[in-house]
């Protein structure tokens, strides 16, 4: 009976520690914005890349 009380405890103490991390996710913005991150890899860069002269030893 003691190892009930024991394993209700401890599933206790995890789901309070999953709810604190929920909470200091959701405070510090990390679903501010969801939609965001699938278009950003669509968005075309227009920067070339550096025109730098390559010396070859010659």
């Amino acid at each position: 009976m003691a190892s009930t009380f024991f394993l209700i405890a401890i599933g206790f103490i995890f789901g309070l520690a999953g709810w604190a991390l929920f909470l200091w996710a959701v405070r510090s913005g990390q679903f501010d914005d969801a939609e965001a991150p699938k278009y950003r890899m669509l968005d075309d860069d227009d920067e070339t890349p550096s025109t730098k002269t390559k010396d070859h030893g010659h």
